[in-house]
């Protein structure tokens, strides 16, 4: 049979909307194939799907069944989810910043959603007691998740996202697809570019101080993924004193730092989740951090709207 050659297959598309994980996403595939809007429906179904099981917004997943379980034994999870727990509970290990049981003190102050408000310091170390990850036990033969203090919360929507996106790009790859995966702002760009000679995307950096979508710089890279954390998006303000929502797993309040936004690229969408926490809570560019060739560069904006370029 013969195919159909598309002439400009920048000008070709297919998009997608869904809404899940708590935001709106658009999914965007270049080129002309009747494929491609039943691969859209087919991403939009794994997605769903992916939700089902990671979700703490709801009574019932796969993690709300470790979390209820929390204290009293352990719990079977499928390949996916415990492999993911496995990666989030390693990197909580290392204290960077980033711990997916942090949950118990990002609720008691509850910033961005009514009844914010700023806790007690007794508040807080009692709290913290529940967020040590080496409380956490693994079992790899049986892929059993164990809290080990009742109370104890896991929460993977720090990195949720990027992993989820990673699976999408094995779908559309099994289908020869290229394109723009957007999570809510996690990005991840598929295949070469078809815009340019050389495969190359552009991607703009969000303007801190500004409305989301409006950028204050732009970078040029190859097939990467694209993440930000910033200080921007929700806060509290008590007597003239404004705080964020990125608390420091090691202190249980917002993490002091001059930086507005960090934007991290690197080849898959779970590590740039990761990295970009471990040098936003770095609050600068950090000496060898791209010597991994899996990381590209990184884009810092401070509060004074410096914007410092690491690597590119």
């Amino acid at each position: 049979m013969e195919k159909e050659i598309v002439e400009n297959l920048a000008k070709k598309q297919v998009v997608g909307h869904h809404h899940a994980l708590g935001t709106s996403i658009t999914l965007q595939i270049f080129g002309r194939d009747h494929d491609f809007d039943d691969l859209l429906q087919k991403s939009f179904d794994l997605i769903d799907h992916y939700e089902d099981l990671l979700t703490v917004n709801r009574d019932v997943s796969e993690v709300m069944d470790v979390n209820h379980a929390a204290g009293k034994e352990r719990v079977q999870v499928s390949s996916g989810t415990y492999s993911l727990i496995k990666l989030a509970v390693k990197e909580s290990r290392q204290n960077f910043g980033f711990n997916a049981l942090i949950g118990p003190v990002v609720k008691l102050w509850h910033i961005g959603f009514k009844g914010a408000h700023v806790p007690t310091d007794a508040q807080i170390k009692e709290r913290m007691k529940l967020t040590d990850s080496f409380n956490v036990e693994l079992n790899d033969e049986d892929q059993t998740v164990f809290l080990t203090k009742a109370g104890m919360e896991l929460d993977l929507g720090g990195i949720a996202k990027g992993w989820i996106a990673d699976r999408i790009r094995d779908l559309w790859r099994a289908y020869g697809a290229c394109g723009i995966i957007n999570l809510g702002g996690n990005i991840l760009l598929v295949g070469a570019s078809p815009k340019r000679p050389n495969g190359q995307w552009t991607i703009g950096v969000q303007d801190p101080k500004e409305p989301r979508g409006e950028n204050i710089a732009s970078v040029m890279v190859p097939e990467c993924s694209a993440v930000t954390s910033g200080t921007y998006e929700r806060y509290l303000v008590v007597n003239g004193k404004k705080y964020h929502h990125i608390i420091d797993p090691r202190t249980g309040y917002p993490v002091k730092t001059d930086l507005a936004g960090v934007t991290t690229f690197t080849r898959d969408s779970v590590e740039a989740e990761i990295e970009c926490k471990r040098l936003f809570f770095a609050g600068k560019p950090i000496a060898g951090w791209h010597d991994n060739p899996d990381r590209l560069g990184a884009v810092f904006v401070y509060n004074d709207e410096r914007v410092v370029y690491d690597n590119f």
